[in-house]
């Protein structure tokens, strides 16, 4: 299962970057919607985040030390920043992922969260679907703002015969 979390993560990290390139210009990055309280931009910088300590930190030891706040207060970037950032999260999840035995899926993950004790397996399926939700938002907002349909190729299934 660990290669299948780390082939998930990875995929749709490459594809928000595709995404995050689709948008026209660095300021519409940045731009929500009425109602919409996040940009694609602080969503791209929050997976981000949020990988590089639950995973790379906590699992990997890289030392990453997270600003939450930071990711949500940018208000500016140039998309290609945004980009690297996202496939530079995806090098650390696969780096930490290949290391990670199989069996430390079972165990429980290295930290309470939200006060809970949640297995490492468990915790890592919801890294998965946090990133694909996150993932979806900023292509929907992406179309909504700039009124272009193009899909970035968002979930490829090829990517899961890949191995």
């Amino acid at each position: 299962m660990t290669d299948d979390v780390r082939t998930l993560l990875v995929r749709e990290l490459e594809a928000f970057a595709r995404e995050v390139e689709l948008f026209p210009d660095d300021p519409s990055l940045f731009r929500a919607l009425p109602g919409v309280s996040n940009s694609a931009g602080n969503l791209a910088l929050h997976v981000c985040g949020n990988l590089k300590h639950f995973v790379g930190g906590v699992l990997g030891g890289t030392g990453y030390v997270r600003d939450r706040d930071a990711e949500f207060r940018a208000r500016a970037g140039r998309r290609e920043d945004v980009a690297r950032e996202l496939r530079e999260t995806a090098a650390v999840v696969a780096e930490t992922l290949a290391r990670l035995p199989e069996a430390a899926l079972a165990k429980p993950y290295p930290q309470p969260i939200a006060d809970m004790e949640l297995s490492c397996g468990r915790w890592l399926m919801h890294l998965v679907a946090h990133l694909a939700f996150h993932l979806g938002q900023a292509g929907y907002l992406r179309r909504a703002l700039t009124g272009d349909g193009r899909t970035s190729g968002a979930l490829p299934l090829q990517a899961l015969a890949q191995r």
